[in-house]
């Protein structure tokens, strides 16, 4: 169960998330409900495996089909719900398919955005906005861990997404007194993600069908991994913080468990909890990838109140009995 700051905040309040089949949205959407709040999730594709579908949480939110770079969309559902709490998750978030495909992932994470909070300002129930933006947004910094007083400065396609959407909020609550508030996450993992060429999934799905690893870098980049479960909790710390509190309009907050470690070490672990003796397949061909990113999480620690409950080792216990669920 999610922790959350006051007992009743969450009940009966009218809650509209985007990005709902995705990995974080299935979590929060679950443990939303578990407080007693009354969804409304916004979907664009048709997911089967999503969690939302596979627990059978569809039959106790409301699910409006459509493209969140749709304003007038958007603009209909927080009017007709009367939102007053909105998590943006939608947006495309896989870093290869960026580099393939920049214009849709620029057109999915930064016009996405500057779509839903116009939207937003134009909706006078709304009263604390969570938007998705990641450790990628800070691009390279010549200093580690990273600090949310650094620049945000991505060069390359899903990064520059990224940096554009968190500055974007940022505009909204300065300039319109927008309440609205950025995460910065690590790589989150969990049950219910579906992007197999992602490292944990893929190394999951791989060992269950007795075939090698693949790890796309050389093995040696260095990351930030958060459990889903701790990030549903952060997003719902943060947007009670943020509701009650107007100094928080604008704030950036990194959510990590501040132990970063290598790719290979991430495969190693899994390989070791799942009993194989399978070798990755190391293929060095990860293009316009920062080499080391991890996060520290001492703001949110500090003005939330917020920390992971989830190491890494228990993380990827729940995250593997998940995916032996859905492969068997």
């Amino acid at each position: 169960m999610v922790k959350v700051m006051s007992t009743g905040f969450w009940q009966d309040r009218s809650v509209l998330v985007t990005g709902a089949t995705g990995l974080l949205g299935g979590w929060l959407i679950k443990d939303l409900l578990a407080q007693g709040a009354s969804v409304t999730a916004m979907v664009r594709d048709w997911v089967p495996q999503a969690e939302i579908v596979r627990k059978g949480l569809l039959e106790r939110i409301n699910v409006a089909r459509g493209d969140v770079a749709d304003q007038e969309f958007a603009e209909r559902l927080l009017g007709e719900y009367e939102v007053q709490t909105v998590f943006h998750l939608a947006a495309q978030t896989v870093v290869g398919i960026a580099n393939l495909n920049p214009v849709s992932t620029l057109e999915s994470n930064v016009r996405g955005t500057w779509s839903l909070l116009e939207a937003c300002r134009r909706s006078p129930k709304v009263q604390a906005i969570v938007t998705a933006s990641s450790d990628k947004a800070y691009g390279a910094q010549p200093v580690l861990p990273y600090s949310e007083d650094m620049p945000l400065q991505g060069r390359h396609p899903y990064d520059v997404s990224k940096s554009c959407a968190d500055l974007i909020a940022q505009s909204y609550a300065h300039t319109f007194n927008l309440p609205v508030a950025i995460t910065r996450c690590g790589n989150f993992y969990g049950g219910g993600d579906l992007n197999w060429n992602r490292i944990v999934p893929g190394t999951i799905r791989s060992v269950m069908r007795r075939e090698r690893p693949i790890i796309r870098s050389d093995g040696k980049f260095v990351r930030d991994y958060l459990y889903v479960e701790d990030g549903s909790a952060a997003y719902m710390i943060l947007a009670e913080h943020l509701a009650g509190n107007p100094a928080l309009r604008g704030s950036a907050f990194n959510f990590s468990t501040e132990t970063p470690v290598t790719v290979l070490e991430l495969v190693d672990k899994i390989l070791y909890k799942m009993g194989s003796g399978l070798k990755p397949d190391v293929r060095n061909e990860a293009n316009y990838e920062i080499r080391e990113q991890f996060l520290s999480a001492k703001l949110a620690r500090e003005r939330l109140q917020w920390k992971p409950e989830f190491t890494l080792d228990d993380g990827l216990k729940h995250t593997i009995a998940w995916y032996q669920e859905l492969l068997k």
